[in-house]
């Protein structure tokens, strides 16, 4: 699928972890970015404090913005369900240099893979990029904001540069046709380096 950007998809089932297709190459950045969190209104403001939160605790440097409504270009009234490549077009344009912005919803989100035209998934950012979108529509309800922060660091992760990683208990794992997301504790070795690159904060690596 192409766009201003190219992105690949990993899909599960009827999920999936989605980012563009370019080189990933851990470049030393001087100035941290700020990741902006854009929640838009059908989504829980609780659960956009507590994203925030798991968010701080790798990456302090983060600011929650007003909920605004979905981008009305964006809903494909067909299946009822958002057009994820619309969505994070539309937060690219608002997202300034030196920011990132993640976007939070609970509406079913979708994006076409291959000869699929409407395909469900739970995630999609640029790769390397300014945005990135996370939906919390088709997760575990046993687990969902739990699974939901991981979402929304996996596609964060792409933004940097970030590829899937081989590691299963990584963040950045491919899901490989499942949800492995309840695998997944931590970014690995690689993976943490390569954002400590880009000025993210562990408490060890």
């Amino acid at each position: 699928m192409k766009s201003s950007n190219f992105y690949a998809l990993t899909a599960t089932l009827f999920l999936a972890f989605s980012c563009s297709d370019k080189q990933q190459q851990p470049i030393k950045t001087s100035k941290p970015m700020t990741i902006l969190i854009q929640p838009f209104k059908d989504f829980n403001s609780e659960k956009v404090t507590e994203t925030a939160a798991e968010i701080r605790k790798i990456y302090p440097n983060v600011k929650i913005l007003d909920a605004i409504d979905l981008p009305e270009n964006a809903y494909y009234r067909d299946r009822n369900r958002y057009r994820a490549d619309s969505i994070i077009k539309f937060l690219n344009s608002r997202t300034k240099e030196g920011f990132v912005t993640v976007g939070l919803t609970s509406k079913d989100i979708s994006v076409t893979k291959g000869k699929i035209k409407d395909y469900g998934i739970m995630g999609l950012g640029y790769r390397p990029g300014k945005a990135c979108i996370a939906s919390k529509f088709r997760l575990n309800k046993n687990n969902a904001d739990e699974q939901f922060f991981k979402i929304a660091i996996h596609e964060l992760g792409h933004t940097q540069g970030l590829k899937h990683c081989p590691e299963k208990t990584c963040f950045m794992r491919d899901a490989e046709g499942e949800n492995p997301t309840d695998e997944e504790t931590d970014f690995c070795q690689k993976c943490k380096t390569f954002l400590i690159n880009k000025n993210w904060k562990f408490n060890s690596i």
